[in-house]
């Protein structure tokens, strides 16, 4: 709680104060009416004391009963109204400073989430994410507004119901606080029970989160597979975790409230018991002394004022273990550290010829710390400025991790890659993925415009700027026949567009940003022929003076590349042009042979190890036990 406030609540301190104030103005008002009631019965109605109270000076104390009545009244009415008001700062207080907490929390906790690199996310689901973000942050924000509100005012009630207890009779204030140790006992016993399971619970929630979101992300695929009924299962078995869990959770909560009010209770029966016997027979043993009707009236009341704050006490702490949980997932995610080194002070990348090296670079993708299996090794190559080099080969060869090293998603393991002689490490991070272009073969769009997708990254472009582009993407007049034309919603991820509308817009989006190196990865997989061929050309007069590198699984798409690299297993194989290629009668040839339908001319020792490597993708993609 120290940090939330220290890193986030600062800027909010003139709504903590109000809060705070107004909060222990509001609970010490509310303890007026039953110190004044008892006066009143005792000097007024029954003549056994001085009219005197310690906030009022004795100048003010009308000297007849009648008038002492009225002022009696006029003060509680007073304590009443004034105690709203102070009731409606305390509520605006804590609100105000809870929203701007939560609101700079899930701000700062995004851009600290986003700011990590792919290696996260690759052991993330996006479910779990959403349930930091969302639920986590909440449940904090809660417990800022109500719970430690709530703590403050029992707090303040605690202390001044035990102030006027202990000034009006410290024996029967003994015998009314009895409980308070036992009460701390079994308080803390409940945090040590429940600490565990409100942690466990906040886990579920993250992989119920993360079940209902890769379900409905893929809610096409579901049904195209009549698999409704075996993912209602999945949904059912994660659902179930989740109230396995909170089930937990809520059976030793139910138990610690009903516990507390008894204990509270009880002390109230008590204090009933001692004082009545008190007035009517006298002191019990070993108390001594006089007590007043009004005082004892006092007592009952307060006594009944101390009974619920004790029994919120326990609902404050319950919220406090939940927050205690969030906070601590909440906090996992800020402090998580990526594996890219990114100096602040790097300097921008400067690009000037185009020139990029891959020096002997290799790289293996980690899995919860390990290094894992290398899927990148020794790739050396050199591409210049207005050159087009072509990655192709197997599924699984590593050919989009390749490129994706280039735009730093991931950092070498050995070896550099370098722009213009200058290593991608050494530069400011954004400077580099600005200078670089990226389609991939899976197009993204945000909710939005067709305009906005276009315009991403290049924000503040022109109309004019975006329809060119789009132009140059072929993408221009089935926009234009759109209902809104520029202005239509795609929809989430683009649903109300076709797979390759969404590539152009993708490729659209490209064109306008203008980069010196363009990274095309299977960059018309989702256009027809027709379309391709006409993508293809604007891409043409795209890359005549940019550094192109080009993925594709259809080969007749590149055969027209200045080189083509080809990948078997991370490992560069073969390289060359398309014709040099095929007179080598390699990988190249065969997988040419595939496409172009000769199959019966692929020898044995091709098809053994595709089926091999088949095997072996298949089992690499395959999911956790439980997922």
């Amino acid at each position: 709680m120290w940090r939330l406030y220290a890193e986030y609540g600062r800027e909010s301190t003139p709504q903590f104060a109000v809060g705070l104030v107004a909060t222990v103005l509001s609970r010490l008002l509310g303890l007026v009416p039953p110190v004044v009631l008892g006066l009143a019965i005792d000097a007024v109605f029954l003549d056994r004391r001085a009219y005197r109270l310690a906030f009022l000076p004795a100048s003010l104390v009308p000297e007849t009963p009648l008038g002492q009545l009225r002022l009696s009244v006029a003060i509680i009415a007073g304590s009443f109204v004034v105690g709203a008001a102070f009731s409606w700062l305390q509520n605006w207080g804590w609100n105000a400073f809870a929203q701007r907490v939560q609101h700079a929390l899930r701000v700062d906790t995004y851009d600290a989430m986003q700011s990590l690199d792919m290696d996260f996310f690759d052991d993330r689901q996006t479910g779990e994410l959403m349930s930091v973000l969302n639920n986590d942050v909440n449940q904090l924000e809660t417990f800022l507004n109500d719970g430690l509100s709530s703590a403050l005012r029992i707090g303040v009630t605690v202390l001044g119901i035990g102030w006027v207890m202990v000034t009006l009779n410290p024996q029967l204030a003994l015998v009314a606080l009895l409980p308070v140790p036992l009460l701390a006992a079994f308080t803390y016993l409940f945090v040590r029970t429940i600490q565990p399971k409100y942690a466990a619970m906040r886990a579920s929630v993250g992989a119920l989160n993360s079940r209902l979101e890769n379900n409905l992300g893929g809610i096409a695929a579901i049904k195209a597979e009549s698999a409704e009924t075996f993912e209602s299962g999945r949904v059912a078995d994660a659902s179930r975790a989740y109230y396995d869990a909170n089930w937990d959770a809520i059976r030793t909560r139910i138990t610690f409230f009903p516990g507390l009010s008894l204990i509270t209770g009880v002390g109230f029966v008590v204090t009933f018991a001692v004082g009545g016997y008190w007035l009517v027979v006298g002191p019990p043993w070993p108390l001594t002394g006089a007590l007043d009707p009004g005082e004892f009236v006092t007592f009952i009341v307060l006594s009944q004022q101390f009974v619920w704050p004790m029994a919120q006490f326990g609902q404050i702490i319950n919220m406090y273990q939940r927050s205690e949980a969030s906070s601590a997932r909440v906090f996992g995610l800020l402090n998580e550290r990526g594996t890219l080194e990114a100096s602040e002070d790097a300097p921008d990348l400067r690009v000037s010829r185009g020139r990029v090296e891959y020096d002997d670079v290799s790289f293996g993708y980690r899995h919860a710390g390990d290094d894992g299996e290398p899927v990148v090794s020794n790739v050396d190559l050199t591409v210049e400025r207005g050159e087009t080099l072509a990655l192709v080969g197997p599924t699984g060869a590593g050919k989009s991790t390749v490129l994706k090293l280039l735009l730093r998603m991931y950092d070498v393991d050995e070896g550099a890659i370098r722009v213009d002689g200058t290593d991608v490490r050494d530069v400011n991070l954004r400077s580099l993925r600005r200078a670089i272009g990226y389609v991939s073969q899976e197009p993204f769009l945000f909710y939005g415009t067709v305009r906005e997708n276009v315009a991403y990254g290049s924000f503040d472009a022109s109309d004019e700027a975006v329809v060119e582009a789009a132009k140059a993407a072929q993408a221009h007049k089935f926009v234009r026949n759109l209902p809104d034309g520029y202005d239509t919603m795609v929809g989430e991820r683009g649903v109300k567009l076709s797979g390759g509308q969404r590539q152009r817009i993708v490729i659209a989006r490209t064109i306008l940003k203008d980069p010196d190196v363009l990274v095309l990865d299977e960059a018309t997989s989702h256009v027809d022929t027709e379309t391709e061929a006409l993508i293809r050309h604007s891409l043409a007069d795209l890359a005549a003076d940019k550094t192109t590198f080009v993925i594709a699984h259809r080969l007749s798409t590149v055969r027209d590349a200045d080189r083509i690299l080809v990948l078997d297993d991370g490992e560069v194989v073969e390289r060359g042009t398309h014709a040099e290629l095929l007179a080598r009668d390699g990988l190249y040839a065969n997988l040419w042979r595939v496409q172009a339908g000769h199959i019966d001319d692929l020898p044995r020792e091709f098809l053994e190890r595709a089926i091999r490597r088949q095997a072996r993708v298949e089992s690499a993609d395959a999911p956790a036990e439980g997922e």
